[in-house]
């Protein structure tokens, strides 16, 4: 493996985003496995079409699939970046970037989908047949909340580092 020249900056960048993208993934499963099929809190549309037949939990699994398909498709390009930029001399080898970057991109799923599916869409709440729906959900934010700030300080303190070793973070 080739090492930059002292002079060229190294580029973090490939780093969180290979993170994002395997967090949101990784995230993603935790979601489906632990709260759909584990606890079965919700499905993907139980808000929408409760599994209360043996049709209607066929639909919502046939959807708690197309999303598994998704997360898996999204940790499936992360592993791919991440292998791109373990060969690459401009990227460091930095534990604290790339863990930044899996808990923002953890964060950014449980934010986003807690947004779209649970606030706007109404597709589902995290714990559907609870009289504390709001409750659920706000936690669930909550959550994501706290792994986006755990992520940036991990990104920025990986960038520190870069910058004692007097390297340029990308």
């Amino acid at each position: 493996m080739q090492h930059p020249s002292p002079s060229a900056p190294l580029r973090r960048s490939p780093l969180i985003a290979a993170g994002i993208l395997l967090g949101a993934g990784l995230g993603g499963f935790v979601d489906g496995i632990v709260l759909h099929q584990i606890l079965q809190w919700h499905n993907m549309l139980s808000a929408q079409l409760p599994p209360d037949t043996l049709v209607r939990a066929k639909v919502n699994m046939y959807w708690d699939g197309m999303f598994h398909a998704a997360v898996w498709i999204m940790t499936a390009v992360g592993l791919r970046l991440l292998w791109s930029a373990t060969g690459r001399p401009d990227v460091p080898r930095s534990g604290r970037t790339l863990w930044g970057g899996l808990l923002l991109g953890w964060g950014l799923f449980n934010v986003i989908e807690g947004i779209i599916d649970h606030q706007i869409l109404g597709l589902h709440h995290v714990r559907e047949y609870s009289p504390n729906q709001l409750a659920w959900d706000l936690s669930f934010l909550g959550f994501g909340v706290l792994l986006l700030l755990s992520g940036w300080a991990l990104v920025r303190a990986g960038r520190a580092d870069a910058h004692r070793t007097g390297a340029a973070g990308a």
